[in-house]
């Protein structure tokens, strides 16, 4: 499973995305973020995709639509949208739906990782 994950704002956030990358095998991970989350570090490789999430929305799912597409390979993604806020959930939902991919919402646990 690819694990698809948004690194945004929010407290404690960025170390759900680490325990839930160290949860999992995953066969491919990548991230989204703006410019500052680009110093997010992981001792698992990951696809780090940019975006100007400042942006207007329309713009914003464009971004991330344009560059995340070519990223994935399956037909589903493991989504953690536990950094961040309700716009750039529901824009970086929408941007994977029209890939079209299936989403699975993770969340990070003591014992791994569950489906939510």
């Amino acid at each position: 499973m690819e694990l698809v994950a948004l690194l945004s704002t929010g407290k404690g956030s960025w170390n759900e995305v680490s325990r839930l990358i160290e949860a999992e095998d995953w066969e491919k991970i990548v991230l989204v973020g703006n410019e500052f989350a680009k110093k997010f570090t992981s001792e698992k490789k990951f696809d780090f995709i940019e975006v100007n999430l400042d942006a207007p929305v329309d713009d914003l799912k464009k971004q991330i639509y344009e560059k995340i597409k070519s990223k994935l390979s399956g037909l589903e993604v493991s989504l953690s949208i536990a950094s961040g806020n309700g716009i750039e959930h529901m824009v970086l939902i929408s941007a994977l739906l029209q890939i079209p991919v299936g989403v699975n919402f993770v969340l990070a646990t003591e014992e791994g990782y569950i489906q939510v």
